[in-house]
Order: C-alpha cells, then structure tokens, then sequence
C-alpha cells in the first residue's frame, strides 16, 4: 500500500514542486556550477541506485559518509539546502522509480562496510530505502552504525501505513535531520 502513496505523492510533489525544483538547479548552478549531486548508494536487496541530491558540498568534495566529510565543505548556499531539507527534493524522483520510498532506511554508501554488515544481518535491506524513518526522526545517523541497524530493524518491524504518515509528518515539522558534519 505504501508504494501506492509513494507513486501518487512524489508525482503530484514533482509536478507542484517543478518551479522550485527549476529554481533551486538556477541557483545551483551559480553556486557550484553542478546543482544536481548523483552518488551510488545501496538499495533494497543490496542493489545498487543512484540517489539524486541537490549539491551542497563543493564538487570535489570525497565521496565518503556525511558525517566524515569537513564543515567547510559545505556551500554557503549548501548550508541553506541542508538546514531547510531543500537538498533531498530530487529524491521525489528516486522514490516516483521505485529506487526509494519516502519512508525506509536511509540509503547508505557501499564504502560502509560496517553499516552494511549490521543492516544485513538484520534484514535491513529488505525494504527500499528512504528519505525519512525512525532513525531519522530519533536523530540517529550514519556515525553509529550498529544502532542505526537497530533502529532501522525496530522499524521494519512495526512499519505500516500509521507510521508511514507518521514519520513523514514529523519529518516535514522538523522532528528530523541529516547526518551530522565534522566541525
């Protein structure tokens, strides 16, 4: 039933969204010159996909984990991106082609071996990934692993159309964030 919503929210979210979307690439553009960030990440059943982001880091920035990466890799204009969630809109794409869902484990990078490990012993990757989910809402992120596993599994177990609409309300009024930057 989720994916149903996922098919019919993402869509009407592009469609609605499409001035902002067009207007935030703009801005991306004169910001770092490549507004659209694409980067392989694990899927369900382990497979890979490429997560669309707006950029908020600069391009050369290394292709590690959020919460790895120095504070002054992010843009000015990234900072914005980051702190209002606009830098997440492209996923409305990833979630319309069933890459993700707008609730599930965040998608982690292939270079997380010990994320990897713990999700897959839980059964984690089951699922599609997503932009928002317990973890998330709870302000657990990427740096602890083994909890993050933990968490994801607690919500795998429980996740039904309630909690679906649940964590994207809470995400949408605030409740949730990002990985956390190295200061």
């Amino acid at each position: 039933m989720t994916r149903f919503f996922d098919i019919v929210f993402s869509f009407f979210g592009l469609l609605f969204l499409s001035p902002l979307i067009l207007l935030l690439l703009i801005i991306g553009v004169f910001d770092t010159g490549s507004p659209l960030f694409r980067q392989e990440r694990v899927g369900i059943k382990q497979k890979p996909f490429q997560l669309l982001k707006f950029r908020s880091m600069h391009v050369n920035t290394q292709a590690v984990a959020t919460h790895l990466v120095q504070l002054s890799s992010i843009t000015k204009w990234g900072s914005f991106l980051r702190k209002s969630k606009l830098d997440e809109l492209p996923q409305l794409f990833n979630v319309f082609m069933g890459d993700m869902s707008f609730v599930g484990p965040r998608p982690n990078l292939f270079n997380q071996l010990e994320l990897i490990e713990e999700r897959a012993k839980r059964g984690v990757y089951s699922i599609r990934p997503g932009i928002t989910g317990l973890a998330q809402i709870n302000k657990i992120d990427m740096s602890t692993p083994q909890l993050l596993a933990e968490t994801d599994a607690k919500m795998i177990d429980h996740l039904n159309v309630w909690f679906y609409f649940k964590y994207i309300f809470l995400t949408v009024f605030g409740k949730g964030f990002g990985d956390r930057v190295r200061k």
